[in-house]
């Protein structure tokens, strides 16, 4: 079954920036009550599009430099990577159908 991937500013570059799939990151933190919102949501789309898409997560605490590159100002943010790039950002705890819907856009965008 198909789980969110904890990346580090160590690993980001490889296990985000290098997937051969679309990437969802989720930039979170602990002490966050909307990320903790958004969690179960970033683990059903992990289970859904496992094979299509990479769900990873990264804690902003841990892993700032990471977040500090992306700009990461407000948590949750998840961001949509398609070959290193990033094409869709979302700020705040949305609905799973809101989620979806984003995720959908980028896997039937060609290139």
């Amino acid at each position: 079954m198909a789980k969110p991937v904890s990346v580090s500013d160590a690993t980001f570059e490889s296990e985000v920036l290098q997937a051969e799939t679309p990437v969802l990151t989720d930039f979170w933190a602990d002490w966050c009550m909307p990320c903790r919102m958004v969690a179960p949501l970033v683990e059903a789309a992990a289970k859904e599009y496992a094979g299509r898409l990479k769900v990873t997560k990264v804690n902003v605490d841990a892993n700032s430099q990471t977040a500090a590159a992306y700009g990461i100002r407000s948590i949750p943010t998840l961001l949509l990577f398609k070959r290193g790039k990033v094409v869709s950002q979302i700020i705040g705890a949305v609905p799973l159908a809101a989620l979806k819907s984003r995720i959908e856009t980028v896997l039937a965008a060609e290139d």
